[in-house]
Order: structure tokens, then C-alpha cells, then sequence
């Protein structure tokens, strides 16, 4: 299904057909180019990026690359093929025809869905609104371009549900997406992770590789929806999301690649002389991990949860690869662990499956997460440096849920407070870490130049040159 990019907002949704929604939609269009300018990218009016551009949505052959202005960039709404027998996977209505429309009982739920993960796309964009300015590399700043108007289209999908299947409360809804900013403290974003700044590249890649993984997870769990166009809309939108894990992934294994080569070459692992060097020392990445992996756990939502039940029976939210799993997909009888603390310790019991699907979630998003770390261990391995990065325990350092506030360090122990304060300093990232990463933001913008604490990719983008002019300054 190719998509037409005669339309003055692009979409394989057969806009024109529908005059008063299209009306609506060019309405809107304007308050996200006024967003935009005020809270995408900073100082990139007038700068050609090569950017990848979705051209149909179909698996093979989607985008289309070419420099792109980010004003210009054709946003647009883009849905997976239907499936006309598409059946129901779960829950009491399981069996069922899709839904094509939204059935009243369920109206205020699935606004309440689309809304949150709306809100979560213009969110990061406003996070990582001022990376640019310090900037690794041409093609690391490519990459956050890519992610930002990938991040924008994304917004834009979550946008047109609400126009087409929510009357007057989705435009009002639509309308408050952009009012919102990340860190407000009058008007913040819905979810605590994204009210968090991302100051510098190594929590941008930190955050791409753990909180983009959230959104892995979520959109899967929302790909399985009854409702049929927004299960349509997310699977098409993990394609793009893919790439913004990739980024993340591949950013941590190239910072992790160059201080192992100042490892290897002054024959050192002193993080003070490491970090003279001007290089991100192991210690600090393996406390930037366990605060970005912490905060992200709590995007799942409470480990027992009254909504994930509900959300699940009627059809709404699924679970990751629901067609996969081999129960009964009613799940009324069957229970999940959760872990409560008792006597001071971390004990695990059977919640009822219903009621725990937060949790579930939670756990498989761990085991990619682990996986993942597991790759950039072997970074380690293969410079010969004797250095594990670790996942902490998913009780640590967490905020919601029945796990909120308990003192739990990376290793699973339930700790006095003054034993958890003072070992923060070795677990979380400290104020000098954090100047310390700062002071190694430099632009560096040169065709093929990357700063010091940074390796090069080992390869470029579409099959073009690491050298590559990726950007272009006008």
C-alpha cells in the first residue's frame, strides 16, 4: 500500500473521503507546525538532514531516503493493511469480529489509552529538543533527527484516531497534546519518565535503548487490540521503532568500544585517570544504566492492577505476542508471581493473572532488556577487559506500585534508609558524574569526525559511508 504524497497531510486512510475529518486534521496541522518550531529540534529550520521517510506500508521497500528540511517533513497518517476476518485474540469478547468503530462502554478507556501514548511522542521530542548542539558526530545527529520526526509522525497516528473515532473530547484531547511540555511544572506530561530531562548523549542513547524498549512493549501490547485501527496504527509504528532501540543499542556498545581502547591503551581502569582522558568511565555507564533501567520499570504501572484487568477482559490492551501463548487467553483462573516485601525481605506471591498483566509486561520487557545488555557486554569481552555491565533488580530504586519507596539495592536487599543513602552514590549517578559527561559534550560536525569518547559505527546509514554528509548547514 503505497502512500500518496499529493495530500497535503499523507495517508493510506483515505483522508479525502471524509471532508469534515480532513477539515479537522488541517485544523490541527498548523498547531503542530507552531509545536514544532517552538519545541522540535533547536536551531534546524534551515537545515537539509538526510532522513528516512515512510513511503508505504508494506514490509519490504516502506521508506525512502533523501535531505530533508524538518519543517517540510511529510508527516502523515500511515495504518498496517486490514485483515477483513481479523478475530479478537483475548479476552471475554475473544472470537469476535474486530472492532471497526468504538463500542460505547469501552469509549473512555481506549481515549484514555490512545491519550497516554499519545502524549509520550511529543514528550521526547521536547526531552532531546537541545542535543543538537552537542552532537558527536554528523550521523549521530541524523539519528536524533530521525527519531524526532519519527517521534512527530507518531504523534500525528495517536492524533487521527482521536479525530476519527472520538467526536469533540478527541480534538480537545488532540488540542492538550500540544499544550503539555516535558518537566512543566504546571502542565507536565502524563508519565513521570518523560517530565525527566535528557541533558546530554549518554542519557539520550540510555533513554533510546531503555525507554523506547517501554514503547516496544506497549505499542505490542496495544498491536493485539480489538479495536482494529489502533492494532493497525501500532504495528505500523514499530516499524519505526525499531530504529530508535538500534540507535540507543549501538550508541552504549560505541561508548562502551572507546573506553575499552583507552583501557587497552594507557593500560588503566582508574576512573579518575579514564576520565581525564576525556572517556566515560565503566562505573559511571553501569550507574547511568541502573537509573534510566529503574525509571523506565515504572512506566509499566503498578505490578497489581484493577485497569490492566479491565483493559484486558474487554479486548482493549493485550500482551506481548498474545498469539504466541498458549493459555486460554481469558486467563479467570490462572494467577502470576508479583513480589511483595515481608519482614523486611522481598518475598514473592500468585496475584491473579487478570490483575498482574502489568507485571507480566514488566518481565518480558526485562528479559529483552537483559539480552540487550548481554550484547554489550561482549564489548567488554572481546577488548580482553575484565567488566560486566548489570541489570539491577527490578525492585530497585522504584516509585510505583507496591515496590514504591522500598529501599531495595541493585542486588535485591531491603535496606535501612541511611544504608540506602549511603550506597546511592555507588548505584545512582552522582552530581560529578554528571559534570563530568556534560564536559564532553562538544559539537563535532565534521563529515566522518567523532569526539574522543565516542568509537565510529561500523557502518553508515542506507548503505551510504560513515563519512557521508548526513547534514547540511545552510
Amino acid at each position: 500500500m503505497s502512500i500518496n504524497y499529493s495530500e497535503k497531510i499523507p495517508n493510506n486512510v483515505d483522508l479525502g473521503s471524509d471532508r469534515s475529518l480532513q477539515r479537522a486534521l488541517e485544523h490541527w496541522q498548523p498547531a503542530f507546525l507552531d509545536w514544532w518550531g517552538d519545541m522540535g529540534p533547536d536551531g534546524t529550520a534551515s537545515t537539509d538532514v538526510y532522513l528516512r521517510t515512510a513511503v508505504s506500508v508494506e514490509p519490504g521497500g516502506w521508506a525512502h531516503f533523501d535531505h530533508v528540511k524538518m519543517p517540510d517533513y511529510r508527516w502523515g497518517i500511515f495504518l498496517n493493511p486490514a485483515d477483513a476476518d481479523r478475530r479478537i485474540p483475548f479476552g471475554e469478547h475473544k472470537g469476535e469480529a474486530a472492532w471497526q468503530e468504538v463500542p460505547g462502554e469501552h469509549r473512555a478507556n481506549l481515549r484514555r489509552i490512545i491519550v497516554t501514548q499519545g502524549d509520550t511522542e511529543p514528550a521526547s521530542v521536547e526531552q532531546q529538543r537541545h542535543l543538537g548542539a552537542t552532537a558527536p558526530s554528523q550521523y549521530d545527529l541524523r539519528n536524533l533527527f530521525q527519531i524526532n520526526v519519527e517521534e512527530g509522525r507518531h504523534l500525528w497516528a495517536m492524533v487521527y484516531l482521536l479525530h476519527r473515532y472520538f467526536g469533540r473530547d478527541g480534538r480537545e484531547e488532540a488540542e492538550a497534546l500540544l499544550q503539555r511540555r516535558a518537566g512543566d511544572q504546571d502542565n507536565p506530561r502524563i508519565l513521570g519518565a518523560f517530565n525527566e530531562q535528557t541533558p546530554d548523549w549518554l542519557s539520550f542513547f540510555m533513554f533510546t535503548f531503555f525507554t523506547d524498549r517501554d514503547g516496544k512493549f506497549q505499542l505490542c501490547a496495544l498491536a493485539e487490540s480489538a479495536f482494529d485501527p489502533l492494532a493497525r496504527t501500532t504495528r505500523f509504528m514499530l516499524t519505526e521503532e525499531a530504529h530508535h532501540m538500534f540507535v540507543g543499542e549501538s550508541g552504549i556498545a560505541r561508548i562502551l568500544q572507546r573506553t575499552c581502547e583507552t583501557m587497552v591503551q594507557h593500560r588503566t581502569d582508574d576512573p579518575a585517570k579514564l576520565r581525564a582522558l576525556g572517556v566515560v568511565d565503566l562505573p559511571t555507564i553501569q550507574r547511568y544504566l541502573n537509573f534510566h533501567y529503574s525509571v523506565t520499570l515504572d512506566l509499566f504501572g503498578a505490578d497489581v492492577s484493577s485497569n490492566a484487568a479491565i483493559f484486558y477482559s474487554a479486548g482493549i490492551k493485550g500482551r506481548f505476542e498474545e498469539g504466541k501463548l498458549t493459555d486460554d487467553h481469558l486467563l479467570k483462573d490462572a494467577t502470576y508471581p508479583v513480589i511483595e516485601v515481608v519482614d523486611g525481605k522481598l518475598t514473592m506471591r500468585e496475584a491473579p493473572a487478570l490483575n498482574a498483566l502489568n507485571e507480566k509486561l514488566r518481565d518480558d520487557y526485562i528479559r529483552d532488556t537483559v539480552a540487550g545488555v548481554g550484547r554489550w557486554n561482549k564489548v567488554m569481552l572481546k577488548n580482553g577487559i575484565d567488566f560486566q555491565l548489570t541489570v539491577p533488580h527490578k525492585a530497585f530504586n522504584r516509585m510505583i506500585g507496591s515496590l514504591a519507596g522500598v529501599k531495595v539495592t541493585p542486588d535485591g536487599r531491603v535496606v535501612s534508609a541511611p544504608e540506602w543513602e549511603a550506597g546511592t552514590r555507588e548505584w545512582l549517578p552522582t552530581p560529578e558524574d554528571r559534570v563530568h559527561v556534560q564536559s564532553l559534550m562538544g559539537r563535532v560536525v565534521e563529515p566522518g569526525k567523532f569526539a574522543n569518547w565516542i568509537a565510529p559505527p561500523p557502518m553508515g546509514v542506507n548503505k551510504q559511508p560513515v563519512d557521508f554528509e548526513y547534514v547540511r548547514f545552510n
